[in-house]
């Protein structure tokens, strides 16, 4: 196909995350501009300062200065900017500042505004707020339009004004009367409007209803072999290509090269072929661009999405170039230069079969007594020893990606460590009816591997600080850094209990930072994936208090459709007396139906099974189509066998 005749190639940097230095922002803008993109989508958020709304920006924030200094650049290299400022959804950088507060869609019982939320569209400030932070962008929008978001708005209808107009139109209605006064801002400025498609997915009576100078912007992160689907509707297909362009209505497709919240790597395989969904759709059905975001990237070496990019680039540099490894491996050239590409492309798409992915897999971030997986630690022994080798053979390697294959092996040792450590709990508990030379065995064990693993933290701390600085200032808001900070305040709590147990061996049979008084299990089988939600809940002297809350997604390939095959099991530290059976429940709630099977807990002493739960057990709401039933929740009690 002739260039002239291609999609608009795009870019987005996600800005609202994380600051990057501005020299090394500007110093990717001629190579974007060789590998064929042709305009940069920035996400902001606060990370700017509006001179209209001087209390919005952040304290490291750009300057207007800085941000005229970034647009000039990308002018000089022949690529047009189109700012994104969120006007719906994803507004928390308004509601937070307190002058803004009252915005707030969401309302307390008094009528006050809660403390988050999303503004809404009838207040009578928001068109002001509005308009000033988008004539503050104007200058900006050097592609002649701007894009408000307007995505994942699902507190939409809930403020009082806003019922009463939903009553009256609908919430299609409502929310398409809100794009038309968005519109007429633009319109004033000389501007074109985008907005993220998501919301036509719940609201198709909405798209007759929008301007026809609109340009809509459909995303979906995985790859798909027809249409993208819909994660809310249990991933059916859908075409939104065909009605908005029957309206007039431009299109663009939009997959993703990062990673989803605390991956540390990109899924490089579902990434590439996700892009090549996309742009294989987006020639087939005349999408007027291509638009490559980028979300969440304060986890990852910013360089390892801009080697997404570049391997995407080939899509229309070198279209015969059909396989993920030659792309990623031209994409190493690019950003790395001569370096080893064939070794490193084959390690980096090796490491997708050890992806760290999953709200699951991401449970031991929030406190180690939540890790959850198999209790057999092959797999993580396994993923280790992968990483091992990785690190020793990215010696050469360019230090960004040699730092994210560091920090991840630290993860895979972490694994190992607590779900070690857990099961030298249940050791002690069982050797406290031996004699005390078993327990001081058990301990001097335990006590090795905490030194042990104190030395993988250092060096994972040290990875981690590597990938932020390489094109970041200050650590204060580096996600990873803080998780070390807490991994390191886990680790102190874990040699103090032990210490604590070598006084008083009695002390085996108390919580610890990797066990509770019991701890409960139990599979969650995502057979029919959307957005389920499981929570555990204990009753204590406080009343009902959440121990576990938990999604089911995968954020992989293999769970985004409709049946799925992930089988998880669950862990959860439950507290109080170790001679009394806790009570607890089940608290089902998010879209979706879930299965669940193979409840249990357990004191290290004796195992109770859960009555009726030997077989799987189907929990939850089926999803519909239209607009998302969120809120809607299932109380399950459990009662244990003793």
């Amino acid at each position: 196909m002739p260039a002239a005749t291609l999609p608009i190639r795009a870019f987005q940097w996600d800005l609202a995350r994380q600051v990057e230095r501005l020299s090394w922002l500007r110093a990717q803008l001629p190579r974007y501009a060789d590998w064929g993109y042709q305009e940069l989508y920035l996400h902001l958020e606060d990370a700017v300062t509006y001179p209209s709304l001087p209390g919005v920006a952040r304290s490291d924030a750009y300057s207007y200065r800085q941000l005229a200094q970034l647009v000039d650049d990308a002018t000089r290299v022949g690529i047009n900017v189109v700012p994104i400022v969120n006007l719906l959804g994803h507004t928390q950088y308004l509601i937070q500042v307190p002058e803004l507060r009252d915005l707030n869609e969401l309302r307390q019982p008094d009528g006050s505004p809660q403390a988050t939320g999303q503004v809404c569209p009838l207040h009578p400030r928001t068109l002001e707020v509005a308009e000033k932070l988008l004539r503050d962008m104007a200058p900006f929008c050097t592609a002649g339009k701007v894009h408000v978001g307007l995505d994942e708005s699902f507190h939409l209808g809930k403020h009082p004004l806003s019922r009463r107009e939903v009553k009256r139109i609908g919430l299609g209605g409502h929310f398409a009367r809100y794009v038309h006064r968005l519109r007429g801002l633009t319109a004033g400025m000389d501007l074109r409007m985008g907005i993220w498609a998501d919301m036509l997915y719940f609201l198709p009576e909405a798209i007759p209803q929008l301007p026809r100078d609109l340009i809509a912007y459909d995303w979906y992160y995985y790859p798909f072999k027809r249409h993208p689907r819909v994660e809310l509707q249990n991933f059916a297909e859908v075409d939104l290509a065909t009605p908005l362009q029957r309206h007039g209505i431009e299109y663009w497709g939009c997959p993703m090269n990062g990673a989803f919240r605390h991956e540390p790597l990109p899924h490089f395989s579902d990434r590439l072929a996700n892009a090549e969904s996309w742009w294989r759709r987006c020639r087939e059905v005349g999408a007027a661009g291509f638009l490559m975001t980028s979300w969440e990237p304060n986890r990852l070496a910013m360089e390892t999405t801009t080697l997404v990019d570049a391997a995407v680039a080939e899509l229309w540099l070198k279209p015969n170039n059909r396989s993920r490894e030659g792309k990623l491996r031209a994409g190493l050239h690019r950003v790395f230069g001569n370096k080893p590409g064939n070794s490193i492309a084959r390690q980096l798409l090796g490491s997708d079969r050890h992806a760290f992915t999953g709200y699951a897999r991401w449970e031991i971030n929030k406190a180690w007594a939540l890790a959850s997986g198999p209790t057999s630690l092959r797999t993580y022994r396994a993923e280790r020893q992968f990483f091992d080798r990785a690190v020793k053979q990215a010696k050469s390697w360019p230090e960004p990606l040699a730092d994210s294959l560091r920090y991840r092996r630290y993860l895979a040792a972490r694994d190992v460590f607590v779900r070690t450590a857990r099961a030298g709990v249940l050791a002690l508990r069982k050797s406290m009816s031996g004699k005390p030379a078993e327990i001081k065995v058990v301990l001097n064990a335990l006590a090795g591997h905490a030194q042990s693993f104190a030395a993988d933290l250092k060096a994972g701390a040290g990875a981690a600080r590597r990938m932020w600085r390489a094109t970041r200032g200050s650590n204060t808001s580096a996600p990873n850094l803080l998780l070390i900070a807490a991994d390191r305040r886990e680790l102190q709590s874990w040699r103090k209990w032990l210490a604590s147990v070598r006084r008083n061996p009695e002390r085996t049979f108390t919580p610890s930072p990797v066990s509770g008084t019991w701890m409960m299990s139990y599979v969650v089988w995502n057979h029919a994936p959307a957005v389920q939600h499981v929570a555990v809940e204990q009753l204590t002297a406080g009343g009902w208090q959440t121990v576990k809350s938990c999604h089911t997604i995968a954020f992989q390939s293999r769970g985004a459709k409709p049946q799925g095959t992930e089988r998880t099991q669950h862990w959860v530290a439950l507290t109080g007396p170790f001679d009394q059976i806790p009570t607890i429940r089940f608290r089902i709630g998010g879209v979706g139906k879930v299965k669940l099977s193979g409840v249990q807990i357990s004191n290290g002493v004796k195992a109770l099974a859960a009555k009726g739960w030997q077989n799987w057990r189907i929990l939850g709401q089926k999803p519909t189509s239209g607009w998302p039933q969120l809120g809607k929740e299932q109380i399950v009690p459990l009662v244990f066998c003793s």
